[in-house]
């Protein structure tokens, strides 16, 4: 078998990682003389890194994020210093995803919540686990959808399973008279069963209000704040930095 005959061999086989690296590979064993073992577990190891990039690009493709490219990087902790960076190194590792505990992030428009629960999420990624990513309205417009083509049970089975679901922007847009009835159906199917994040401009203790029924936000807390990290963003909003004539302080000048 030829160059050519192996590196259609190797792509039939599905094992197209090697097939990319294994002129290079073969080159790179005659001048350094390698021994079969050492060429051998170079391709094996071209082949699971391409797997890994592939699995890894498709899970972020899945988690469906909005703004896909933000990273903790990109996220700047010095701008507001009095944010738990203890709690967010911590979320990085992922491990409350395995532990299955929840997540909530509360504070201000503009504070980074949204930034920092994809990035976290895009961490948990990279890290092996799956992630689901929905803003509030858009997820219980999906059930919505789902309960009217009789596909709600389906729904809810992806929605129980996925290891981190994340509900960004609760309070950013009105929703349905049913939304606490749908949140805590959620929260309920994911308790100690795997890890939910949500993020919110709205202290806890208005969610009765946003939400129209008291005693379903009661029980969606009870169960959402057990085993949960909770982390408060801002004070400072990364919008009005760029902006300094709208923050309050310097209009009451």
């Amino acid at each position: 078998m030829n160059l050519i005959e192996l590196d259609g061999a190797l792509r039939k086989l599905r094992l197209s990682g090697m097939a990319a690296t294994l002129d290079a590979r073969l080159r790179q064993a005659q001048s350094e003389k390698q021994r079969p073992i050492d060429l051998v577990s170079a391709l094996v190891g071209d082949e699971l890194i391409r797997r890994q990039d592939r699995l890894i690009t498709r899970r972020l493709q899945q988690a469906r994020f909005r703004d896909a490219e933000r990273s903790l990087d990109s996220f700047d902790l010095d701008f507001n210093k009095k944010m738990n960076r203890a709690l967010i190194h911590e979320l990085a590792t992922a491990r409350f995803v395995a532990q299955r505990e929840h997540v909530l992030f509360l504070g201000p428009p503009g504070t980074g919540k949204s930034h920092l629960a994809q990035a976290l999420g895009r961490a948990a990624i990279l890290q092996g686990h799956r992630v689901l990513y929905r803003e509030a309205h858009v997820l219980l417009e999906e059930l919505a959808d789902a309960t009217l083509d009789g596909t709600r049970k389906g729904f809810f089975a992806e929605l129980t399973t996925v290891p981190l679901l994340i509900i960004d922007d609760l309070g950013m847009r009105k929703l349905p008279h049913t939304a606490a009835e749908d949140l805590l159906e959620i929260v309920m199917r994911r308790y100690e069963r795997a890890s939910t994040r949500l993020t919110s401009n709205r202290p806890v203790d208005d969610w009765g209000k946003l939400l129209g029924d008291t005693a379903a936000v009661t029980a969606l807390l009870d169960r959402l704040l057990h085993h949960a990290h909770v982390l408060k963003c801002g004070p400072r909003s990364w919008r009005t930095k760029v902006h300094p004539d709208l923050r309050p302080e310097e209009a009451a000048k």
